[in-house]
């Protein structure tokens, strides 16, 4: 198994992105990496690594020392996003607990299946990817829809999930407005537009008074949903349209539980937040006043700690 590691992530970034430089990555890591003369020796904030799982090549990252007892805290970016978006939150929370993330299939520098990336495909994944590094029981923390593939892989592997914490995200199927804007945003990319989208909707994840001071998180975030190609983004929408409503499993969902939202986000009213906490007494809940849709990246250092407390 090849490992590729870099020495300085902002190198990479302006590799990448600095000059316009997108990226088709389905299958061969290797000669990616080559075409742009990146060493394979030297480390990140992270150690990077590719693995195949269920066929298709997918990027993992991990932080800190590796637990005896094969735990792990496992972190699943949301849609549009990669593991870059955890580069902050990941690092401090490696300080704490063996820590892995991993960009889901038709994201970042993954593969992808090519018709839909479904929760329980990527869900599957991600089993693979705990089993390879030999992780056996981890603590589940999934922003937007990497909750929702959190809650399949608590379904699917209970034995490997001790915990979950959803990072807005809620056990809701989409309503039928919300596949109506998967449709509207498949269409986009067919049209070539996904560069379009994309800078108009990674802003709607963070507070209106905080797009300006985090104007840098943003333009990553945005940078890195360019990487993947358009088919692992279509598959991916696919995926997110068709999953299922999970709030029966999650009743029945005797492990620590922990929400995650913010008062100011624009794609979880502030209802509907209060709504899924009542709904579900047994959980933690973390109410983030100054929050959009991204609270680890808006109020890092309250969400750390929360996330931190409730590991331990």
């Amino acid at each position: 198994m090849r490992i590729f590691t870099f020495s300085n992530r902002s190198e990479v970034r302006r590799s990448q992105y600095a000059q316009n430089i997108q990226v088709t990555f389905l299958r061969d890591a290797e000669k990616w990496f080559e075409q742009f003369g990146f060493t394979k020796t030297c480390y990140l904030c992270g150690m990077e690594k590719f693995i195949t799982c269920s066929g298709i090549p997918v990027r993992v990252v991990t932080y800190g020392n590796r637990s005896d007892s094969g735990s792990a805290a496992l972190l699943l970016h949301g849609y549009m996003e990669s593991v870059e978006v955890w580069e902050n939150f990941a690092e401090q929370l490696g300080r704490h607990v063996y820590t892995v993330a991993l960009d889901l299939p038709g994201h970042g520098l993954s593969g992808t299946h090519s018709e839909v990336n479904s929760m329980e495909l990527m869900a599957d994944v991600t089993g693979e990817a705990c089993a390879n590094l030999s992780v056996g029981r981890v603590v589940a923390i999934g922003h937007s829809m990497g909750g929702y593939v959190a809650l399949a892989l608590a379904k699917s592997r209970p034995a490997l999930v001790s915990s979950l914490c959803l990072m807005h995200a809620t056990p809701n199927a989409d309503d039928e407005e919300a596949k109506r804007q998967r449709d509207r945003e498949i269409a986009l990319i067919g049209a070539g537009k996904r560069e379009m989208l994309v800078s108009q909707s990674i802003p709607l994840m963070f507070a209106p008074d905080n797009v300006s001071h985090l104007y840098e998180p943003i333009a990553g975030i945005e940078a890195c949903a360019l990487i993947a190609d358009d088919a692992g983004a279509i598959a991916s929408l696919r995926g997110l349209k068709k999953r299922e409503d999970m709030s029966d499993f999650l009743k029945t969902f005797a492990k620590p539980l922990l929400f995650v939202f913010g008062k100011k986000d624009r794609r979880i009213p502030w209802e509907t937040a209060c709504a899924v906490a009542e709904r579900f007494p047994q959980a933690q809940t973390l109410m983030l006043e100054n929050s959009g849709h991204a609270g680890f990246i808006e109020e890092e250092e309250a969400t750390l700690n929360a996330v931190k407390a409730f590991i331990s």
